[in-house]
């Protein structure tokens, strides 16, 4: 089924905010944040909406990172109540198959203590996935996300909430224009 939103009808008059809200939502980082020896998951400064109650949309996005090889990189989501969906992200996988210091090793079984080569499951829209980073001051990775998102009754702030794996010492950096784009299609 196709939807469209808003949906125009011949004749109806056109208000500023209906036009504004036919635009993509994008937030854009400005700045590097860094988080250093924790493992709670906090929103990111730069990378919240608020989203509309009854609306679905479709999430896009590319985040930059690096940290330490021994903490990674935990992506989680705070969402309005009552919201539901699914997201996945291309990113680097998590574990003993991405490191500076050993050869990677694809394996068949994706959920083995030996992590992931690239991680690629689909995920429920306020779940958490990691990621691996391969050192602080190394090659920069990026995860790229796509979503679709359906709000229950409730408006709110939905957020990308980031924190260390583990916890360590060495800074774990989301960088400047890492971003999200929200198109609300219904």
């Amino acid at each position: 089924m196709v939807e469209y939103y808003p949906n125009l009808l011949a004749g109806q008059r056109l208000r500023a905010s209906t036009l504004r809200d036919m635009l993509p939502m994008t937030a854009r980082k400005t700045s590097d944040t860094s988080r250093t020896a924790t493992t709670t998951a906090v929103a990111d400064p730069h990378l919240t909406f608020d989203l509309v109650a009854n609306a679905v949309y479709i999430m896009d996005g590319w985040i930059k990172f690096d940290g330490p090889a021994a903490a990674d990189l935990n992506i989680d989501w705070t969402a309005p109540s009552g919201t539901l969906g699914e997201w996945a992200a291309m990113g680097a996988g998590n574990g003993q198959v991405v490191s500076a210091n050993t050869t990677p090793a694809l394996i068949a079984d994706t959920q083995s203590s030996r992590g992931y080569l690239v991680r690629t499951e689909s995920t429920d829209i306020t779940a958490a996935r990691s990621f691996g980073c391969l050192g602080t001051g190394l090659a920069p990775l990026t995860a790229v996300i796509h979503g679709t998102i359906r709000v229950g009754s409730t408006a709110g702030t939905y957020s990308l909430d980031w924190a260390q794996l583990v916890s360590d010492a060495g800074a774990t950096t989301l960088y400047t224009d890492s971003w999200l784009r929200f198109v609300r299609i219904a």
